[in-house]
């Protein structure tokens, strides 16, 4: 997760969470494996799933334009970095010897 300002670290929300037994003991577990407290964790771990389930949306709402400007880029042909041309036209190390 990125470094977050002085100004986003100070911590203001408040969640109260219930769990079971089990989940609580699990997430007491990975804290303790990750050497962290547990509202770090919590915290930390939450974020992240939060993170991977908006990076899956896969609705787009885009004004006219911007949406054939979108559709455009989209049917381009890729750009391949001309540095990623160079470094795949090299054999493998492991096949170099």
């Amino acid at each position: 997760m990125p470094r977050a300002t002085q100004e986003e670290s100070t911590k203001s929300e408040r969640f109260h969470i219930r769990a079971t037994t089990r989940q609580a003991d699990l997430i007491k577990a990975g804290a303790a494996r990750r050497n962290a407290n547990l509202t770090d964790y919590i915290v930390d771990s939450t974020c992240a799933q939060a993170e991977m389930d908006l990076a899956d949306q896969n609705h787009f709402v885009l004004p006219p334009q911007a949406w054939k400007a979108f559709v455009k880029a989209l049917d381009a042909p890729p750009k391949v970095p001309q540095g990623l041309k160079r470094l795949f036209s090299h054999s493998p190390v492991a096949e170099s010897h």
